[in-house]
């Protein structure tokens, strides 16, 4: 599977789904079981390396401001939610997290911003397919600490001030 296909099941899951994360799962689940075990691990290694790559101050001060508080648990559910966004909106947020204003339509932080389960997607169909858990991915591990500059989320002028677009759209009075 390559980064094509892997973004072709994301967004077809969720376009199916209608953008329901859960459901989204459940069908990443449906589709990647038909597949080879081979290519689900292929798949996990696009999704892990993803993961990965959205580990950072701003995608995490983004989550903060469109979920109103986030958690390390939550952030890594955000992580999941945003790459079932599918490619353009993650490329997009993991290159300027304050695109992340124009990229959504809209957000409702009761129903958006956790796809903790499809984080689990590969996992629960590489297990149906061959009965064993799946293979480690050979993957660099990751970070202790996100990537780019910390910050205080409690500090509401300093999240204004790294993300002023998402902040003006989502937080502003």
């Amino acid at each position: 599977m390559d980064e094509t296909e892997f973004w072709e099941l994301i967004d077809s899951t969720r376009q199916e789904a209608d953008s329901d994360p859960q459901e989204q799962a459940d069908l990443l689940v449906e589709r990647l079981t038909q597949l080879d075990p081979d290519a689900v691990t292929y798949f996990a290694r696009h999704f892990e390396s993803r993961y990965s790559r959205a580990y950072q101050w701003d995608l995490w001060a983004a989550a903060w401001i469109l979920l109103d508080g986030a958690s390390d648990d939550v952030f890594d559910a955000f992580r999941c939610w945003l790459i079932g966004q599918g490619r353009e909106v993650f490329e997009g947020a993991a290159h300027d997290a304050d695109a992340l204003a124009e990229l959504l339509d809209d957000f409702d932080e009761e129903l958006d911003g956790d796809g903790e389960e499809l984080g689990f997607a590969a996992d629960e169909a590489y297990e149906q397919l061959t009965g064993t858990v799946l293979p480690d991915l050979g993957l660099p591990e990751a970070p202790a600490d996100p990537e780019g500059v910390a910050l205080d989320m409690e500090d509401a002028g300093a999240l204004a001030d790294r993300l002023p677009r998402l902040w003006d759209r989502f937080r502003g009075e």
